[in-house]
């Protein structure tokens, strides 16, 4: 197998592309060759250590591909099963990888492999963000910023099938892509939080989903309404740092939240619903998944440089 390593945290540059052994899976172990490799802006926080991990280490927290072998104990999946997965460690970037059974999910002959690396962990951050930690209601107004990346886009398609307005807050040249997701309406950077109370005469939004981090933090406060919810589920801007919880008081007595994916995920009955979800949202076609780059597993460095350039519309996906 390849697989990509870090020796140390840095820049793209700290990822080697290295050959070795795939594990062989113990009890209610699989291994799993990738098809096609999922990437997300947390795999460049791994390697550049705002989340630090100790060295060495590899990335990546999802794929998709074909079960190779199976462990003792492992009910329902066989060799030449397909499926998908994601995990709270890191070690995707890589051909093969050896995982716990029970976060591999069977792939429906209705979705690919590379659909399914590009859209499942993705996916799972819109579902439980919209539906179990803001609980989205219809006809509220929702503000999502990084619209165009590859968790924006779902974010939009979700809002829009719960009957949520949505406004998209994106880069320039990017405009197009949230519109065509299901934003009501897409604002520049520049625009919050003005054209936000614009739009909704004065009031505000009900929800923020931040994905930016630092450099949005008090524009995503000022375009609340006054008890509204915040959710800073990135840092693409950087971390937001030290906070004064006055400030949620001074500006209308605004709740805000950091959540994780794996916290909304850890229980078997919150995976299971989780994920049921996912797949019927794609099964009904209400979400579509856009694979805006595709990068050989050799070329991680560069597929991480366009990341944090901003130079990635949708999902981005390494393939093997």
């Amino acid at each position: 197998m390849q697989r990509i390593v870090v020796e140390a945290p840095g820049g793209p540059d700290a990822m080697r592309l290295e050959t070795a052994a795939p594990a062989p899976p113990g009890p209610g172990e699989v291994c799993i060759r990738h098809a096609a490799i999922g990437v997300n802006m947390i795999d460049t926080y791994h390697r550049s250590g705002l989340y630090p991990l100790r060295a060495p280490y590899g990335l990546g927290l999802e794929a998709a591909g074909t079960v190779e072998a199976v462990g003792e104990g492992v009910p329902g999946l066989a060799p030449g099963d397909r499926v998908v997965y994601f995990t709270t460690a890191t070690g995707s970037y890589a051909t093969h990888r050896t995982i716990p059974a029970a976060a591999a999910v069977r792939l429906p002959p209705w979705l690919g492999e590379e659909t399914a690396a590009a859209v499942w962990l993705k996916a799972c951050t819109a579902e439980f963000l919209v539906e179990r930690c803001a609980r989205v209601r219809p006809g509220q107004w929702v503000l999502v910023t990084a619209a165009a990346g590859g968790v924006g886009l779902l974010l939009l398609q979700w809002l829009k099938a719960v009957g949520a307005h949505a406004i998209g807050v994106v880069s320039p040249g990017k405009e197009e892509a949230a519109r065509a997701a299901g934003a009501a309406h897409v604002l520049s950077y520049d625009r919050m939080p003005e054209a936000v109370r614009d739009l909704t005469g004065g009031r505000g939004v009900d929800v923020v989903i931040d994905g930016v981090g630092k450099a949005t933090f008090e524009r995503a406060l000022d375009s609340l309404c006054r008890r509204g919810l915040h959710i800073s589920f990135g840092n693409a801007s950087g971390p937001i740092g030290p906070v004064d919880f006055s400030i949620l008081a001074f500006k209308g007595s605004l709740f805000t939240t950091r959540p994780t994916l794996f916290d909304y995920y850890a229980e078997p009955e919150d995976f299971t619903r989780g994920t049921t979800r996912v797949l019927e949202m794609l099964e009904k076609g209400l979400l579509t998944v856009t694979i805006g780059q595709r990068y050989p597993l050799a070329e991680a460095a560069r597929c991480h440089r366009d990341l944090e350039a901003r130079r990635t519309i949708g999902s981005t996906i390494l393939l093997p």
